[in-house]
């Protein structure tokens, strides 16, 4: 189950995505990034949500040429759920700003092993990216190249020696929420990375983007688009009503 409020606006191609989208209009395309897919191109080599977003575009309005599409955000490899982008530079740029001003707002849902000390709070960290492994570990405060890292958490819920977890991401952090939550025990279901003497091999991570807020850099209207996980194992403890309700 997916949406968008509010409705969606303009011409959203002659032809069908092979996206699930959520919100598309002259300047930007909001979609259901799936899991598995690098955002950008990386090492691999396999095909990257952003080149293949400007091929369906391409195909879509039978455009000639070269088709724009703006990175504004980014999810982790894994992690599927609401995406945002800009289909030209100026949205871009308006979008990036309201990002940088804290005018982008990101909410997750997640389940993680075991329950959280509280049923809600706020974790504060600093963070540093070892770039060679592509791991984060949490250091002291003012360690040299550490960033500080924000999110609120609430939890929805608790089945079968798991939580489910709405995550308010008040910063934008590489692996953010993964590390975070795994600082207090509460490792992400399939999390290989940071969670791995509870996790086993070949099991999806349990973290999905639900809520992509912002002012439209157009019209500046209040935008949100919302996508409400699979019902696959273990978000499946939950219902898609509880998960619904927990993020509007």
């Amino acid at each position: 189950m997916s949406g968008m409020l509010p409705g969606a606006a303009g011409d959203s191609g002659s032809g069908s995505s092979r996206f699930e989208i959520l919100y598309e209009d002259n300047h930007l395309l909001g979609i259901v990034k799936p899991v598995n897919i690098p955002v950008q191109e990386d090492a691999t080599g396999d095909p990257d949500l952003l080149s293949l977003l400007k091929q369906d575009v391409k195909e879509r309005f039978h455009k000639p040429g070269n088709v724009y599409m703006g990175l504004v955000h980014r999810l982790d490899r894994p992690v599927g759920g609401a995406m945002i982008f800009a289909k030209t530079s100026k949205a871009a740029s308006r979008l990036s700003e309201s990002v940088r001003s804290h005018h982008f707002r990101k909410v997750y849902l997640t389940v993680v092993h075991g329950k959280p000390p509280a049923a809600q709070g706020r974790l504060v960290n600093t963070l540093l990216k070892d770039a060679k492994t592509n791991t984060v570990t949490i250091v002291r405060k003012g360690t040299p190249g550490g960033k500080e890292a924000i999110l609120d958490y609430t939890v929805i819920g608790s089945a079968g020696g798991y939580s489910l977890l709405k995550i308010d991401l008040l910063t934008g952090r590489s692996h953010q929420i993964r590390v975070q939550l795994s600082g207090i025990r509460c490792p992400l279901y399939g999390d290989q990375k940071y969670g791995a003497a509870v996790n086993k091999p070949g099991q999806q991570i349990a973290l999905w983007s639900a809520v992509v807020g912002f002012p439209h850099p157009v019209t500046k209207e209040e935008t949100e688009l919302i996508s409400i996980p699979p019902q696959t194992h273990p978000w499946s403890l939950w219902s898609q009503h509880i998960q619904k309700q927990a993020i509007l």
